[in-house]
């Protein structure tokens, strides 16, 4: 028997852990007559999520308690919140106030969910968008889905509705992101190293730098494996700010980075080289330093996830 699961349009229309939704679960009147055209889908995932950066450009200001919907890892247990919250359909938008607390990870890890929810072949990246400010390159993650009518990988920028393109005065369409607009971590790290580019200019807020390139290059290989992990989860080959990177790390990095552009003929190395490298790979344990302090998360534990 063949294993299809090797073939990228097969692989990528099928949920991995963090983005498998059910009809048979509660939240499942979400999912009535969700439509399968890109701009509908963006629309319902915008009409349901406020990042959380942004609530103020909204007149919203959130509590403790609703800030803490960054921290949720399933697309499933983002339904689950949506569904409490309000029954109806996503295609019915939510008043900014009464939208899912997210950041630019959810809002793809979302729009990833419902496109494999129908079969269609999608992924989230990590990686850096040069259109929030200038000169810089800055942690973000976006959507791609399989155009097959273009026989191409589809960059969309789900998080960018009309209030954010026209303050950020988007000069592109965020549903076919060029891909000189967003860099994922591999290029990122590839820009780096042949000084085409320099680290202090990749990051968010006073985060930036080599180290910071790394973890993105990490979750964006994750992400390729269907291991969608939150923007401030750390594993393995990781380094903290302050650690230097030794030769032997750069090469490690430099592998992942030559198969982690997402093309389909690099597909089996991406597969491959995070399956054999056990620092890179997603462990069963993580550590979430997005808080005070740092915690251990075992991601089985997660709601609606399952290994």
């Amino acid at each position: 028997m063949v294993d299809r699961s090797h073939e990228p349009l097969i692989y990528y229309a099928a949920p991995g852990p963090f983005t498998a939704l059910s009809a048979d679960e509660t939240y499942a009147p979400l999912l009535e007559d969700l439509p399968a055209d890109i701009p509908a889908l963006v629309r319902a995932v915008q009409g349901n999520l406020l990042h959380i950066f942004w609530a103020e450009a909204y007149g919203v200001t959130h509590t403790d308690e609703q800030r803490e919907g960054v921290g949720i890892r399933s697309a499933a247990e983002k339904l689950r919140r949506i569904h409490a919250a309000n029954p109806a359909p996503l295609t019915t938008p939510r008043p900014p106030e009464a939208r899912l607390v997210g950041n630019c990870r959810d809002f793809s890890v979302l729009l990833c969910a419902l496109l494999r929810y129908h079969g269609i072949p999608a992924r989230a990246r990590c990686g850096f968008g040069t259109y929030f400010t200038p000169g810089r390159y800055e942690d973000h993650w976006v959507c791609e889905y399989w155009r097959a009518d273009e026989g191409r990988w589809v960059m969309v920028d789900a998080q960018l509705d009309a209030l954010q393109r026209d303050t950020l005065k988007i000069d592109f369409d965020p549903l076919d992101v060029p891909r000189d607009r967003f860099i994922t971590g591999g290029h990122g790290w590839q820009l780096v190293r042949t000084e085409r580019a320099d680290p202090e200019k990749f990051g968010i807020f006073d985060m930036k730098g080599q180290w910071f390139i790394v973890g993105n290059l990490l979750r964006d290989l994750a992400a390729l494996n269907k291991m969608e992990l939150l923007p401030w989860d750390c594993w393995g080959a990781m380094p903290a700010p302050q650690d230097a990177v030794t030769p032997a790390m750069e090469s490690l990095y430099d592998r992942a980075a030559a198969v982690s552009w997402g093309d389909n003929d690099t597909f089996d190395g991406a597969r491959a080289l995070y399956d054999t490298e056990e620092l890179l790979r997603v462990p069963p344990t993580i550590l979430d330093v997005g808080g005070d302090t740092p915690r251990e998360v075992t991601l089985a534990e997660e709601a609606g996830v399952a290994f």
